[in-house]
């Protein structure tokens, strides 16, 4: 459900087809913003406010007289923190986009004490995650605003460098919660965090309960992803009666697959693909007559393009979206935090869309900036950490629900959901109870079998080796 995820199944299928001697155009740069969307509203603006101020976070950014090299990448001028990112396979800047709208903000309100960041952006091109953490490892004081999709593969050079990482969304279960990690979301493979959206689809949908299936592109990394929403559906009353697997490299014929999904009376399933090969097979099923209580795109989709391509799918059929507890894109208008999100990369990346990942890589500079602001002139990694730890219900100015830093390993408390229709994506009617979010569903523990996220011990070090 994460949309880190796609990069990895994506990653398997070039493989593939490398080996079969193809190829594969690699997803676009510039996917539009979820539709009605304020990004390309010129009206929308971030409010009146302080210069250092971000929603309900106030003189986050301000000039001061903060001096000395304190610390590995901190000198008496400037903060060099990493940035990761799989852009060079994904070809997807909006993780640039965030550091560079962030820094830049920051920067002209005066930095941090009077220390400007400097965005250190260390591209894995997927693969390559080992080397850009090592690289991390020789520069940066600490990561933020990052992500990538294999990154469990770089979590113990992390700890063994003992780099604090101020996460946008970890993926694997290896990083998920992970040492000196801090994330403005909870997502980890201790609970589901979609217990409250299956819960959801299935009230409102019963007579889909026991009709529920899994379609995906067949590998190691969506085999997990179907094995969790299995657990998550049966916690909810419901089951997983049927999977529906095809070639992670596609298919050019989808109607053997509508067949299926009809066939084996599936009335509700969850989608692991690209958009493309979701609106060909939900046009497949309108093709045959098909229509199902809902499907759930999964959070890849929660974008325009997908609303562009769908066309006609939409009204045939019921998609859905789940979100983690981040305030809904296409609200901005309603939200201080959100607001100055869209007027800052009009300003800094102009032309580039606003996305989930974009809000929640904000709230992840934030929670590094709020906690190294504390320290005030001694900036150490120490210091920046334990600070970060003491922020209970962060919720990034109001960006995301209220979340405890501190607990990553926590059981998700609040959700939102979103409904794809032809005027745009627009809340579902879940009827939240805390604001834009539904908060205090009970939690869904998950079985066993999913690797323990990787901890300090596991590299012979320490809190106490930390600067």
């Amino acid at each position: 459900m994460r949309s880190s995820i796609r990069p990895i199944a994506a990653a398997l299928a070039v493989i593939a087809l490398l080996a079969a001697g193809c190829s594969r155009a690699a997803s676009s740069s510039s996917q539009p913003s979820p539709a009605n969307s304020p990004a390309a509203s010129a009206s929308v603006s971030g409010g009146a406010s302080a210069a250092g101020d971000f929603g309900t976070l106030s003189d986050v950014c301000h000039g001061g007289s903060a001096g000395g090299s304190t610390d590995q990448g901190v000198t008496s001028s400037s903060i060099e923190v990493g940035v990761l990112t799989d852009v060079g396979f994904t070809k997807d800047p909006q993780l640039e986009n965030a550091a560079q709208a962030f820094t830049s903000w920051c920067n002209s309100a005066g930095g941090i004490d009077g220390r400007k960041l400097v965005a250190d952006v260390h591209d894995t091109k997927l693969l390559a995650v080992v080397s850009a953490m090592t690289s991390a490892c020789a520069s940066d004081f600490v990561l933020a605003g990052g992500s990538a999709g294999l990154d469990g593969l770089g979590v113990a050079t992390r700890l063994k460098c003992l780099l604090p990482d101020f996460d946008e969304q970890p993926t694997m279960a290896e990083n998920a919660g992970s040492g000196l990690q801090i994330s403005p979301v909870t997502f980890n493979y201790t609970y589901s965090a979609y217990a409250g959206y299956y819960k959801w689809l299935l009230s409102t949908y019963p007579g889909s309960a026991n009709h529920v299936g899994v379609v995906y592109g067949l590998s190691v990394i969506t085999d997990v992803d179907a094995k969790m929403v299995a657990q998550t559906v049966k916690a909810d009353g419901g089951s997983v009666t049927a999977d529906v697997t095809y070639p992670e490299t596609g298919v050019t014929d989808w109607t053997p697959y509508a067949e299926a999904i009809k066939n084996k009376g599936i009335k509700g399933f969850t989608f692991y693909g690209e958009p493309q090969q979701l609106v060909a097979l939900e046009q497949a099923l309108d093709n045959i007559g098909y229509r199902l209580d809902w499907i759930d795109t999964n959070t890849d989709d929660y974008t325009a393009n997908f609303i562009q391509i769908a066309g006609n799918a939409l009204t045939m059929q019921h998609n859905y979206a789940p979100l983690d507890g981040v305030y809904p894109v296409e609200k901005a208008a309603a939200n201080p935090a959100v607001a100055k999100i869209v007027q800052l990369l009009k300003q800094y990346a102009p032309g580039q869309p606003v996305t989930l990942e974009v809000l929640q890589a904000f709230s992840a500079w934030l929670s590094f900036a709020v906690s190294a602001e504390s320290c005030g002139a001694d900036l150490t990694r120490t210091c920046v950490y334990e600070a970060a730890l003491k922020q209970t219900s962060w919720t990034g100015g109001g960006i995301t629900a209220p979340v405890d830093l501190a607990k990553p390993l926590a059981a998700p408390n609040c959700y939102d959901i979103e409904q794809a229709t032809s005027a745009g994506w627009q809340p579902a009617p879940f009827d939240p109870n805390d604001g834009v979010y539904r908060c205090g569903e009970p939690a869904v523990r998950l079985g066993p079998g999913y690797p323990a996220p990787t901890q300090l011990s596991a590299v012979g070090e320490t809190l106490a080796d930390l600067r």
